[in-house]
């Protein structure tokens, strides 16, 4: 069976760079690719000529998005429908985050129309969260896969090629039975996460247009312990999952082999959840003797400056920090469980340990006021 995984297109629309490959996509292309199957990863959301990343345009942009799906003739739907043609696959994989749920729902439009015999499956944070919903507003979806999807979606392939019906026995998965939705228990996570292959890199369509770089983002965790009420990783109930620091190693120096990659991305939840284990992480590359750089994210309530020196030792030269408002209330509304003067120390150990790093912000949140967002403007100031 041919499966076709694709990442759909939002920034693209606005010619907003979008940097790195679809790593859940790749980690799934390379379960299947394990079992037998011929996969390719489609990330029709990687933009060859960016102008730029204006985010606070986003809003009024939204609806040029939403237009611009329905006109046929829009170069990045036509490319689309064009790749689905080629590719002529059994099976398509669409990975969905809330933004990009319209763009999901009328690529999988677009794969019936080709073919109406072509197996579409959904996943991702909005699927999994929004399961029922996903399969109320399109009938083009067939399957939708909840929570990790390594697993479900290779049984649920498994089971198609063989041509049984019996989707009530596979964890995980929500269906069509009539006009019912069918939501079967969810499946338990991965343990082993050291059992995974490596993320599929080279399956992906369009090498050129990935930088050295790009190829350099890497998860050595799953799961956040902390229960912000905006973020989707609940669904991952409060549990870190680690991979060994030996495995981690092995993927650099993989990709540093196959791509010449000299800049790393680390995007676990939270990096430096577990002290003890970063000082290791850090001793196991300056032991390896790999001579690179990286960057990752964190939270300004689990840093200190020992540790800082020694990540900064081991090649880390970035951190991206969750702030996300400089409003006490927002912050206490957000369960954030961090204070303000938590961020200015952190920040203080930022620039003693001399390490870069960005924060992150967010605004909008229901309830925030003027004044709330004033203060935003003067905490970033």
């Amino acid at each position: 069976m041919k499966i076709l995984l694709i990442d759909p297109p939002f920034y693209r629309f606005f010619n907003y760079y979008n940097r790195y490959f679809p790593l859940g996509l790749s980690y799934l292309s390379s379960t299947l690719k394990k079992a037998g199957y011929e996969v390719v990863v489609y990330d029709a959301d990687c933009n060859k000529n960016s102008k730029g990343m204006d985010y606070t345009r986003l809003p009024e942009k939204y609806r040029i998005y939403l237009k611009e799906l329905k006109n046929p003739k829009n170069p990045i739907i036509q490319e689309i429908s064009e790749t689905i043609k080629k590719y002529r696959p059994d099976i398509i994989g669409i990975t969905i985050m809330t933004p990009k749920a319209a763009s999901a729902f009328t690529i999988a439009s677009l794969a019936k129309q080709h073919n109406k015999e072509c197996h579409v499956i959904v996943g991702g944070p909005h699927a999994t969260l929004r399961s029922d919903e996903v399969l109320k507003n399109t009938r083009d979806v067939d399957f939708v896969v909840n929570g990790e999807g390594e697993s479900v979606l290779l049984e649920l392939v498994n089971t198609l090629r063989a041509k049984r019906n019996n989707f009530g026995a596979i964890r995980g998965l929500s269906y069509r039975q009539g006009d019912t939705h069918i939501h079967n228990p969810m499946q338990s996570f991965v343990d082993n996460l050291d059992g995974l292959p490596f993320p599929d890199r080279k399956t992906l369509l369009g090498m050129d247009t990935y930088t050295s770089e790009d190829m350099g983002l890497l998860m050595g965790s799953r799961g956040c312990p902390y229960s912000c009420s905006y973020c989707a990783t609940q669904i991952w109930t409060r549990r870190v999952r680690y991979r060994s620091l030996a495995n981690i190693v092995e993927e650099i120096k993989y990709v540093r082999l196959h791509f010449g990659t000299r800049q790393f991305t680390f995007k676990d939840d939270s990096f430096t959840v577990n002290r003890k284990r970063v000082l290791e992480f850090c001793d196991s590359l300056l032991e390896a003797g790999l001579k690179i750089n990286w960057d990752c994210n964190t939270r300004v309530d689990l840093i200190d400056l020992e540790l800082l020196k020694a990540m900064k030792r081991a090649g880390c030269n970035s951190i991206k920090v969750g702030i996300e408002s400089g409003s006490e209330r927002i912050l206490a509304l957000m369960d954030k469980g961090i204070t303000l003067e938590h961020i200015h120390e952190a920040a203080r150990l930022f620039r003693e340990a001399g390490i870069h790093w960005t924060a992150y912000f967010m605004m909008g949140i229901p309830t925030e006021t003027r004044e709330d967002v004033k203060k935003n403007f003067g905490f970033i100031i």
